[in-house]
């Protein structure tokens, strides 16, 4: 069974860090894309950042320089790393492939 796992995600303050992880099980997503998402409550999920199977990365505006999108093929998994973190980042964060759904998410809280 395709299924991703995210977590990692808590309440940090703002300025703070986090690191969440992409388990993904039942697939070998070395040859895939993993694209991050996230979701604020009453507003329209949004892409935030994505690696390519060869480590090429992307990533919106509101998080270029803060975030970093990373994976380990040994461990299929990938990560993102959340660095001076505000209160807008604040969501449930998803990631995803082309050939697996959307997982449960981790939730990410930044409040003083």
């Amino acid at each position: 069974q395709v299924q991703l796992v995210e977590s990692g995600g808590g309440l940090v303050q703002p300025g703070g860090s986090l690191r969440l992880s992409c388990a993904a099980s039942g697939f070998n997503f070395s040859g895939y894309a993993i694209n991050w998402y996230r979701q604020a409550p009453e507003k329209q999920r949004e892409w935030v950042a994505a690696i390519g199977s060869g480590g090429r990365t992307n990533y919106a505006e509101s998080v270029k320089g803060r975030f970093t999108a990373s994976r380990d093929t040994a461990k299929n998994t990938g990560y993102l790393e959340m660095n001076s973190l505000k209160p807008e980042d604040a969501a449930v964060y998803y990631c995803k492939t082309p050939i697996s759904g959307w997982g449960q998410g981790t939730q990410v809280s930044v409040s003083s």
